[in-house]
């Protein structure tokens, strides 16, 4: 093969990064990730909108720069987004109206603000909501039993059960759930026809963004004026060196939480549940030994990888594989790419409930791991806990879709067909 060939393929191939709707299409999508990790595990991408950038591809490339928080950092620009919407966003920020979420900070701000949501996901934190939670699962199993025998999964279940747990958390009306409900679909599903506002132009991106801001600014309105006992009000009357955060730093903590803080979760449960479905010889070894659930709650969401990249920038020229890359350019961490590295895990596109080690890289790694991992980890377990052993059956009951993304997505319906106790 020439160089010149080389370099053409691996264009085409790279192009699939900043394509949305690749990640709609997964035989598309795995097949270009699957020849960048053999052929060009560090990819030079340029496909407008999007400003050029360096896809990386495997898994130790991805740890190592994570590891790196000094040499890679998250601003100024910690995710993809058109160039237009890069700029425009900047400019907000500027402005002090803007979203600046835990995902766009460096440390120390970024370690200071963490520090003060931390304590709401600790372990300790977990066991007292765990009866909560589990009385939820059984909740929203019943209701699958009420609505049965067809349903479609994502819109009628997995959507429902974390939203619920995570703005309860929080302490929002329950009123309010389907606003916070549409609002994130509308900022994560920007590039999918079916979820994004208007024509899903810079300016539509924004007036979400905008619509966030009003809402939760009147959040930490009341919450100083009469704090509770929640996540929101911790949140708003949270100080770092004994300073309140800016308006723009707490409206963006409520917002990173409140929308990651239920989608990413319903994007691993009900590809889960898709792939349990798609290999049933799982789902019955799952069923048979329900000790296997947290080596599978890991699986699905390896298999799922709801958040599909974040971005850091070089502070210095660098090299990553042998490859220069200069002071200001930016990386591209394909964390669905990890997931199915061939070197890190045996038989990577076989979906297996009793995998371990499970070594996936769902939820980040290094100083950016995600704050609510555990929180995730634990609504899975309970409701595929309560699930499994009352299927009696289940099956497809037509064809799954995915939205189109380039951030955060997986499975927009799953309908399904199902017997349950």
């Amino acid at each position: 093969m020439t160089s010149s060939t080389t370099a053409r393929q691996a264009s085409e191939q790279g192009r699939v990064l900043a394509d949305p709707n690749a990640y709609a299409d997964n035989d598309r999508l795995h097949e270009a990730l699957t020849w960048l990790r053999a052929n060009e595990p560090v990819a030079w991408v340029d496909n407008p909108p999007y400003r050029p950038f360096w896809g990386i591809t495997k898994h130790s490339d991805i740890m190592d720069i994570e590891r790196d928080n000094e040499l890679w950092i998250s601003e100024p620009r910690p995710l993809l987004l058109p160039a237009e919407t890069e700029d425009a966003v900047k400019r907000d920020q500027d402005a002090g109206v803007g979203l600046r979420t835990l995902i766009h900070m460096d440390d120390p701000h970024h370690r200071d603000v963490r520090k003060i949501g931390a304590d709401w996901f600790r372990p300790k934190a977990m066991r007292d909501l765990k009866v909560r939670v589990d009385e939820l699962a059984k909740r929203y199993v019943d209701r699958m039993v009420e609505i049965g025998p067809e349903c479609d999964f994502v819109t009628d279940i997995a959507i429902n059960y974390p939203l619920y747990v995570i703005l309860s958390l929080l302490g929002l009306p329950e009123e309010d759930f389907p606003r916070m409900l549409k609002l994130t679909q509308e900022m994560f599903g920007g590039e999918d026809d079916e979820h994004q506002r208007g024509e899903g132009t810079t300016e539509d991106i924004l007036a979400v963004l905008l619509d966030f801001f009003t809402y939760f600014n009147k959040v930490t309105e009341s919450r100083r004026a009469n704090p509770t006992n929640d996540l929101a009000s911790a949140i708003a009357n949270g100080t770092i060196n004994g300073d309140l955060m800016s308006d723009m730093d707490t409206v963006s903590y409520y917002v990173i939480v409140a929308s990651a803080g239920h989608d990413t979760t319903k994007d691993a449960i009900s590809g889960g549940l898709g792939a349990l479905i798609q290999n049933p010889d799982q789902l019955a070894r799952l069923k048979n030994d329900m000790s296997l659930m947290p080596l599978a709650v890991e699986e699905m969401i390896r298999w799922s990888t709801p958040v599909k990249e974040f971005m850091r920038t070089a502070t210095a020229d660098t090299e990553v594989r042998g490859v220069p890359i200069a002071k200001g350019e930016s990386v591209y961490l394909s964390y669905v790419s990890a997931n199915r590295d061939e070197e890190i895990f045996d038989e990577p596109f076989k979906f297996d409930v009793g995998r371990d080690p499970n070594n996936h890289l769902s939820f980040g790694y290094g100083v950016h791991f995600c704050l609510g991992a555990a929180l995730a980890r634990m609504e899975m377990n309970s409701l595929f806990t309560e699930l499994i052993p009352r299927i009696e059956s289940i099956e497809l009951a037509g064809e799954p879709e995915y939205t189109k993304t380039i951030f955060v997505g997986g499975l927009k319906h799953l309908p399904i067909r199902y017997s349950l106790r």
